[in-house]
């Protein structure tokens, strides 16, 4: 690799520093409509940035929604390999203010982090890309490989206009292979190969009686009572022992294999009495909480409400009661399988004397892996601890990244999860913040990566 380029990167880190600083001070929140034009602010600043880089047909492309920014850079001539980057510019909603310790769009650098909405999601690990191929044309007059990018404003609300996009402009957004930052490591500067991602689905069930709250005294003990009803599935729905109990929930689950529980093994863990302020983990009979966590599917009860909320006691039996549950699915389970299988044990455990309704959630997505010993994903484990000078680590998540199932149902090509986050970021949340460390080492591993897969 050119020493230049990566030199470059030293030599211009305070400027390229202000420009993220720049990007993060736009406020593209893309759930709030009174940030429509910081939308295409932010946008445009992606457009201008790329075109100044040297990539041809930088362009916003027009969606159902937010625009999405489109580029291509083929220099590196037709024999060489093309990666899709993918990556958001939207960010999520500041509030609370006043939980920030500084304005968040106002970025500021304090003990070694740089704290701005959108520093770790996903503006900061967008903008490292940039930057690495500013470097690289600045300093070589090219890249090693040719690049589409694909930065999208809706992230933050789901993605919902990229699925068509990529589906209508399927060839426009064809790759070799593709490569996501919106992620991040285990522990500050851990390099972390994230090769496997859950999937995700959910309902919400309604539990209806009476046609208006009763009177206890008169009504209770003839009237069947919809909390209670409810009560009686969701506990019929897992067993003391973290079992789901919903009939073919496992059928179809990828088993976990030895080499998978090795690698497993050796992923630092968590302090979950600091994290969650638990003194004891709980995970399925049979795994510990890291592959549970990692590998196995779950189901949660996410809310539960009905009846009376208010200070004191309120007599009643309630009309109706609502549960809300998620699943997080592992490869080999289709979400609207799983969906079906919870309605059927839904309406066989529900009592009598209610009406039980199902309502299915839209936006699911199935899981994704890609094997650990794949030549990209191992390429990938050189150049991060060649950056970090540490051992890389390989992982699944618990989380989804919708966009991940989707490029590999329509493009059916590897992705690579290369992130630069930690768990201190505080992804989502006030004082949300990236290591200047990361910055650093991140985009010196992707100078590496791209070397290593172009060259």
């Amino acid at each position: 690799m050119s020493e230049q380029a990566l030199n470059y990167l030293k030599d211009n880190r305070e400027r390229l520093l202000a420009k993220l600083t720049d990007f993060l001070a736009i406020p593209s929140v893309s759930t709030d409509s009174a940030h429509k034009d910081d939308i295409e602010k932010a946008a445009d600043f992606i457009v201008t940035y790329l075109k100044d880089i040297g990539f041809e047909n930088a362009e916003k492309q027009a969606t159902a929604g937010h625009p999405l920014v489109y580029a291509e850079y083929n220099g590196a001539g037709p024999n060489a390999p093309t990666v899709l980057f993918y990556g958001h510019y939207d960010v999520q909603p500041a509030d609370p203010l006043e939980l920030w310790d500084s304005d968040p769009f106002k970025p500021e650098v304090r003990n070694e982090r740089l704290y701005a909405r959108g520093s770790s999601d996903d503006k900061g690990q967008v903008f490292m890309h940039l930057a690495v191929f500013e470097a690289y044309m600045k300093t070589e007059g090219k890249l090693p490989l040719n690049v589409k990018v694909c930065i999208e404003g809706e992230e933050e609300i789901g993605s919902e206009s990229l699925y068509e996009v990529l589906h209508k402009k399927k060839e426009q957004f064809n790759a070799d292979f593709a490569v996501i930052s919106d992620s991040g490591m285990v522990a500050k500067n851990q390099p972390t190969i994230l090769y496997g991602l859950k999937g995700f689905t959910g309902i919400e069930i309604t539990v209806t009686g009476p046609d208006h709250d009763l009177h206890s005294g008169m009504y209770g003990g003839a009237i069947r009572n919809p909390i209670m009803a409810l009560s009686h599935i969701l506990s019929s729905m897992k067993d003391k022992e973290e079992v789901v109990t919903v009939k073919g929930f496992y059928d179809d689950v990828e088993p976990l294999t030895s080499e998978e529980r090795e690698l497993i093994e050796k992923v630092p863990g968590e302090d979950y009495t600091n994290a969650t302020g638990v003194d004891q983990t709980i995970s399925e009979k049979g795994y510990t909480a890291k592959e549970h966590t990692m590998g196995r599917p779950t189901l949660e009860i996410n809310g539960i409400y009905g009846g009376y909320q208010g200070e004191g006691t309120k007599t009643i039996i309630p009309s109706t009661a609502v549960a809300k549950i998620t699943c997080r699915l592992v490869p080999g389970q289709d979400p609207v399988r799983i969906q079906n299988l919870l309605e059927d044990h839904i309406n066989k455990v529900a009592p009598t004397g209610v009406t039980v309704e199902v309502t299915k959630e839209k936006l699911s997505a199935k899981a994704y892996k890609v094997e650990p010993n794949h030549p990209l994903i191992k390429k990938a484990a050189t150049a991060y601890t060649k950056a970090f000078g540490k051992e890389t680590i390989y992982v699944r998540m618990g989380g989804s990244i919708p966009v991940v199932e989707w490029l590999e149902d329509i493009y059916n090509f590897p992705i690579v999860l290369l992130g630069f986050g930690t768990p201190d970021d505080r992804l989502h949340s006030p004082n949300e913040s990236f290591p200047i460390d990361s910055f650093d080492k991140g985009m010196e591993t992707l100078m590496y990566y791209w070397n290593e897969v172009g060259y």
